[in-house]
């Protein structure tokens, strides 16, 4: 529930939300620019957006741990890299021995 919402004098507002399951305050900072959507003394739900603008306000947008890639993918990565290396260094190997060996044939 929205207890009080405060103008500031810059622009933008200051929101304090009565959190309805433990009764704690929590006070969010609206920039200047979105148009709010919720009036003193309003109830509203779970992530419902506080503002015109879904990106800015908000009340219970848990933050959550990102995992950017899976270890299991980083070795795989690691292992096809290293392979296509190697299988350059056999190739350019491969080669220099095939040059080698047409070189000696036109010696003869």
């Amino acid at each position: 529930m929205v207890k009080k919402i405060i103008r500031k004098e810059k622009g933008g507002y200051e929101i304090t939300i009565v959190d309805a399951l433990d009764g704690r305050e929590v006070i969010d900072i609206i920039p200047l620019g979105p148009e709010l959507l919720v009036s003193e003394g309003e109830a509203f739900k779970l992530d419902q957006p506080l503002t015109s603008n879904p990106n800015v306000g908000g009340f219970g947008q848990g933050d959550a741990e990102i995992v950017l890639q899976d270890p299991l993918r980083v070795q795989g990565l690691l292992f096809f890299l290293s392979s296509i290396i190697l299988a350059q260094i056999f190739l350019v190997l491969k080669k220099k021995q095939f040059e080698k060996v047409q070189l000696s044939e036109m010696n003869f």
